[in-house]
């Protein structure tokens, strides 16, 4: 298994910055969606991120709230994210599942972190989950032999800066911005100066996500950040192709032009 650990120093020793993909389990199918990522992965992704198709999505802007309701439509359920973590994970990419907090908590804290890890994913991010409601999530997650990652954003204050740093592992998310995902024409202008004020609390990785879609967005941000996250870009070049060869080619031309820009 490849863990973030591994990922990051081998980057770090490159003298670049990870690139990290998002793709929703279940979209554009089952199937389909581990043909996606490792697409992703043979494009140059470092870690992938699989989506836990949720209806009440918070952070999710129009794009990957489109890719989560299709996913629905196609009976995607919690079974189903752990079959693709493992067809995913088998490419040799540290593989994590991103997800809100309910259907954890549904599923049951112990046995979600045990399957997790028994399919070959190596952590969680978890965006609505906070430091101070997280003890038994980290517990668990520290029992399996997974990471935790939780979110730092603009508005966040040093102190939570500071409490959301000391409860993760693996890395911390940097949000660009206030608001939603969705590539924009400019990453966020915090960006920068939040991962300067996060890295005096933590000596983990800082990754950014949210706005980053072109390889010269992702060369910009690799330049102060760890990680470079993407994730709406890739499921509109899935959703904008009329067939599973069309989208297999244009997401690996994106993933080839990510990976050119977190090595500029």
């Amino acid at each position: 298994m490849t863990t973030l650990q591994t990922v990051f120093a081998k980057a770090k020793a490159d003298d670049r910055a990870a690139l990290i993909g998002y793709l929703p389990a279940g979209f554009p199918s089952k199937d389909g969606a581990i043909a996606v990522a490792t697409a992703m992965v043979e494009a140059g992704c470092d870690v992938i991120e699989i989506g836990l198709p949720y209806s009440d999505p918070l952070m999710d802007g129009p794009t990957i709230q489109d890719a989560v309701h299709r996913s629905l439509v196609n009976g995607t359920r919690i079974a189903d994210v752990l079959r693709t973590v493992e067809g995913v994970a088998k490419t040799g990419a540290a593989t994590l599942v991103m997800t809100y907090w309910n259907p954890i908590d549904r599923y049951g804290v112990d046995r979600f972190a045990r399957d997790l890890a028994a399919a070959g994913g190596v952590g969680t991010i978890t965006p609505d989950l906070t430091p101070e409601e997280a003890g038994p999530w980290r517990a668990a997650s520290a029992d399996a032999g997974i990471d935790t990652v939780f979110l730092v954003a603009p508005s966040s204050t040093e102190a939570r800066i500071k409490a959301v740093a000391d409860s993760c592992t693996g890395f911390v998310y940097a949000a660009s911005l206030m608001g939603v995902t969705g590539a924009r024409d400019q990453v966020g202008t915090a960006a920068q100066g939040l991962v300067e004020r996060t890295r005096p609390h933590t000596s983990l990785p800082v990754c950014v996500g949210l706005g980053v879609g072109t390889g010269r967005q992702a060369a910009e941000v690799a330049g102060y950040a760890d990680g470079v996250i993407v994730g709406s870009a890739f499921i509109r070049r899935v959703l904008d192709a009329p067939d599973e060869a069309s989208a297999l080619a244009s997401v690996r031309e994106l993933g080839a032009e990510l990976a050119a820009g977190v090595r500029a």
